[in-house]
């Protein structure tokens, strides 16, 4: 699996490994003129902001540390933009970063950082 299609298959079991912990899949992709947030959900009243990264292997790091200050800085401006989209400006939020490993077996590995940065 390489580039692109890791990423989908990132964002895919994302998603799942998320519905399965109960949370409610919102959008998926949200793009606007800012850029792009992988996964909106909510989760016991909260809004969750989910940024997913995919890795092949950890020869570059852990896939977390590609979440830098610069693109948290822009998921804090998209969650913005969805906020008043949506006119949630009350809503509780939080930030996650969920991190998919390929592991050496072709099999996928989740691990979910919850509140992976402070908005």
């Amino acid at each position: 699996m390489r580039g692109k299609e890791l990423g989908a298959a990132g964002e895919e079991a994302a998603a799942q490994f998320l519905q399965n912990k109960g949370y409610q899949i919102l959008a998926r992709g949200y793009r606007n003129r800012v850029g792009e947030i992988d996964i909106i959900a909510i989760a016991r009243e909260s809004l969750v902001f989910v940024e997913v990264k995919s890795r092949s292997g950890l020869g570059y790091g852990h896939p977390s540390e590609a979440v830098t200050v610069a693109k948290q800085r822009r998921i804090l401006r998209m969650a913005e933009c969805y906020l008043q989209q949506t006119k949630q400006w009350n809503q509780p939020c939080r930030f996650d970063v969920i991190e998919v490993l390929l592991d050496e077996k072709n099999r996928l590995e989740v691990h979910h950082i919850i509140n992976a940065f402070i908005s």
